[in-house]
């Protein structure tokens, strides 16, 4: 095997070891968890705050016929 190919497996290996290790990796992993659990809150509710608001906006107009 060439010696490029062994030290870029080495250096990879160095690189993910160091990451894991590493807690602000943790900690950005963690927000970046809470963060994708926020938005699909906020999701659910704007479309369920559309489904209510197209409901009320069908009543005022059918209230203008």
């Amino acid at each position: 095997m060439p010696a490029s190919i062994t030290t870029t497996a080495a250096h990879a290996m160095r690189s993910a070891r160091a990451f894991l290790s590493d807690a602000r990796a943790a900690t950005a992993i963690e927000y970046a968890l809470i963060a994708g659990g926020i938005s699909i809150v906020i999701v659910a509710a704007a479309q369920g705050i559309g489904t209510d608001l197209v409901t009320i906006f069908t009543k005022v107009d059918s209230g203008f016929q």
